[in-house]
């Protein structure tokens, strides 16, 4: 058994910000299941919103988020965020993050600030077109620097352990996990009073999705089979613009694309946003997700299309240099021609929930950035907001568990941690059906529980995601574990959370749209879908 002060789960923008601020205060083990730069943050590209303009303010940002959201943000959430993100900002800053900058006015440089979706005012900060890759990569270079900092890499989290699963009656609280070491094939015990899970999102439940290989609620699902709350997994944010073609079916097409004048038009040529709302194609994603599925399934044709041609090459390629790359390679050069896009899913806005502190309701567990539902994001995520609570929310929740946990104060009695058992479990030569049932899986949800949705779909997805839990868990008993197991075994169990939750919302809210109730529940607008297994 190895023990640290903390543990955080996650090397994205929350995970690694959160080991710099803990490192502060004693020994720290990031986990990450791949390499250390595999994330959702890696590949984000649009940027950072954040009031750093004397043309925005606090209440101008938390008013376009509390918009976005449906009804379901939580304002104090809200405001606590917007408010503190430009001293979060500042602090990337210090630690070498380079924002693009312009000459103002007066001669002095200030951020180029660009606009997305459903911002009332130029706010996103970034880095061309690979804002994430400039923030994780700057802050993995921090984080190497630090001796009291050890990077786990291909190790993956299997299961906290608390006092509960252990059966002590005391209040249930985190005592570490346990983790896969998938060079070696060993299971190890990981011992901390303060655990931080900040795995990122689910994208991977979906066939098609902008997200990495690595996206598969891990630590959604980890947290729920510990017995935490999990809450508004029905709201799947799905991405209005990934560039549709067979070589590139992961490939983002940013929204700061639109913000800087890119128009969606059909096979025809012409716009059609605005008949679908007056801002046209900066309408929020929800919407503009619905529109662009509603004119392909309208016109039968397999895509839309997003044209920024009319503008001048040079700024096309300076302010979108890796999208304008990633386009020639299969042959779209999009400085003359209109890129082919559809929706995929892109970010889960529920998830485990937590306070504006990422705490949980197991003491010693807090969970950062797409794995926890703050009650930031509401019904919808408003555009680059979810790296701002990132860096928030990682800095609160050290704050937050030094003041619970305190290192070097005892705490109540120390637990007996049993070692990893494998028991009679036998070596897997059957990958195929773990293979088969990941396929199933993700097909069911891109059919059944996708942008548009219906009671029927979602119940006929139910019925066969149980059968699929029981194959799995079977699988999990009788097999000893790899990296393909333990991801399957997460993505049923966060695929049903999501079904589950979508079954509950009698109403069309957010990024929750039905058939069979296409209207808001207006008597209850602050309703939420939160599940408690205990």
């Amino acid at each position: 058994m190895v023990e640290f002060d903390f543990i955080i789960v996650g090397s994205g923008a929350a995970g690694l910000s959160a080991a710099l601020h803990a490192s502060e205060h004693g020994r720290v083990a990031v986990l990450t299941k791949r390499g250390a730069l595999d994330s959702n943050s890696n590949w984000a590209q649009g940027g950072i919103a954040c009031v750093t303009s004397e043309m925005d303010s606090v209440e101008q940002h938390v008013g376009d988020t509390l918009i976005a959201g449906a009804g379901l943000c939580h304002e104090e959430a809200v405001r606590t965020i917007v408010t503190e993100g430009p001293s979060r900002i500042a602090e990337l800053v210090q630690w070498g993050v380079s924002f693009d900058q312009r000459e103002a006015a007066d001669g002095h440089l200030e951020f180029d600030l660009t606009k997305e979706g459903g911002h009332s005012r130029r706010r996103v900060l970034h880095a061309a077109d690979a804002t994430g890759k400039e923030i994780t990569e700057k802050l993995l270079h921090t984080v190497r620097e630090k001796k009291n900092i050890h990077v786990f890499e291909n190790h993956f989290a299997i299961d906290l352990i608390t006092t509960g699963k252990l059966g002590y009656v005391s209040e249930d609280r985190v005592l570490g996990l346990y983790v896969l070491n998938e060079e070696t094939r060993e299971v190890i015990t990981m011992r901390s009073d303060r655990v931080i899970l900040a795995t990122g999102g689910c994208g991977r439940v979906y066939l098609y999705t902008t997200n990495p290989r690595v996206a598969t609620g891990d630590g959604v699902a980890m947290a729920w089979r510990a017995g935490a709350s999990v809450a508004n997994m029905e709201f799947i944010q799905f991405h209005p613009t990934c560039l549709y073609h067979p070589e590139k079916r992961s490939f983002l097409i940013t929204e700061a694309m639109r913000g800087e004048g890119a128009r969606l038009i059909g096979a025809d040529g012409k716009e059609f946003m605005q008949q679908y709302d007056p801002r046209g194609s900066l309408a929020p994603r929800d919407i503009v997700a619905r529109a662009i599925d509603h004119q392909i399934k309208r016109t039968g044709g397999p895509c839309v299309y997003l044209d920024i041609s009319h503008k001048p090459a040079d700024f096309i390629t300076s302010h979108f240099p890796n999208i304008h790359k990633a386009c020639l390679e299969v042959g779209i050069d999009i400085t003359r021609h209109p890129i082919p896009v559809v929706p995929a899913a892109h970010y889960q806005c529920g998830g485990v929930v937590t306070d504006v502190n990422g705490a949980t309701r197991l003491r010693g567990l807090c969970a950062v950035g797409e794995v926890g539902c703050t009650g930031l994001h509401g019904a919808n995520r408003l555009a680059s907001n979810s790296l701002l609570e990132c860096l928030v929310i990682s800095h609160r929740s050290v704050e937050h568990l030094l003041r619970k946990m305190p290192i070097g104060k005892t705490h109540e009695q120390e637990h007996a941690i049993p070692p990893w058992q494998s028991g009679e479990a036998v070596n897997n030569d059957e990958l195929v059906v773990i293979y088969h049932n990941w396929d199933e899986i993700r097909r069911l949800m891109w059919d059944y529980v996708s942008i548009v949705r219906t009671t029927k779909r979602l119940q006929r997805a139910a019925a066969r995601l149980r059968n699929l839990k029981r194959e799995v868990q079977e699988f999990y008993w009788n097999f000893r574990i790899t990296s393909e197991l333990l991801e399957l075994r997460n993505l049923v169990e966060t695929a049903s959370l999501i079904v589950e939750c979508a079954i509950r919302r009698h109403e069309s809210r957010g990024l929750h749209y039905t058939l069979d109730y296409p209207e808001k529940d207006e008597a209850r607008p602050a309703s939420d879908t939160t599940l408690r297994r205990f």
